[in-house]
């Protein structure tokens, strides 16, 4: 019983330190923890022991993975609301996150993607370069009717 006390306070302390060097979520640290060796009931614990000590926080997290994969990978609302629901996340905090961003710098990213895929196809014909273009927006993510509405002014 010590042995296993032991291992679940080194087990907590790994993680600690791990979520105090980057973002994480809870589902991650939940995987991480049941990989170490331990149960659902100990993995349990120790996250509730981490978001006390507010090193474990899934809005903090979100809000951060949003912002990073809008402003490095470019992605849009679908694909980053489809990713955060893959790591196991709850619907209505990622719903939240979704909605506070930002939409003017949205519709200027999506714009902007647009543009540079717009000038790299080589298609003579207007709607094989427009198919191309809104095949290549929709796999990062955007959505349909803002990629149809914007796609007009750009081709």
């Amino acid at each position: 019983m010590e042995k296993e006390a032991k291992t679940k306070m080194e087990i907590h302390e790994k993680m600690a330190s791990l979520c105090s060097r980057s973002e994480h979520c809870s589902q991650d640290i939940r995987r991480k923890i049941i990989a170490s060796g331990l149960d659902n009931d100990s993995a349990d614990e120790i996250i509730e022991k981490l978001k006390e000590d507010i090193f474990i926080d899934d809005k903090r997290y979100i809000a951060s993975y949003i912002d990073e994969k809008i402003k490095i990978n470019k992605w849009g609302k679908v694909k980053i609301r489809y990713y955060l629901r893959m790591k196991g996340l709850d619907s209505s905090l990622i719903e939240n996150g979704i909605d506070k961003i930002d939409e003017e710098s949205y519709h200027e990213l999506l714009v902007t993607i647009l543009k540079e895929k717009a000038r790299t196809v080589r298609k003579k014909n207007r709607y094989e370069k427009m198919g191309q273009v809104i095949r290549f927006a929709q796999n990062r993510g955007f959505e349909s009717e803002l990629i149809h509405r914007y796609l007009n002014e750009i081709i």
